[in-house]
């Protein structure tokens, strides 16, 4: 699972640097989508910017992209 570091310590970069170890690298992604539905992705996290990153599906090769908010908020979770 991704590793958050304390909560006093939450800002981009911090979770930027956190999510850099895994780009290039097949995860799997939770993502809440709001009263107990719940989707999840095989991906490949492929690029990181400055606000967003990007990750593609194994499955069907589509794209989506994510803020590190979400990842703050655990409205996605990212693991091995």
């Amino acid at each position: 699972m991704l590793v958050i570091p304390a909560k006093k310590l939450y800002n981009m970069n911090t979770i930027k640097e956190a999510i850099r170890p895994y780009l290039n690298k097949i995860v799997k992604i939770k993502c809440n989508l709001g009263r107990n539905k719940y989707e999840t992705y095989e991906a490949k996290i492929i690029k990181i910017y400055n606000c967003v990153f990007l990750i593609e599906l194994i499955e069907t090769k589509a794209i989506k992209s994510f803020s590190y908010a979400d990842i703050i908020t655990k409205t996605i979770k990212i693991y091995e």
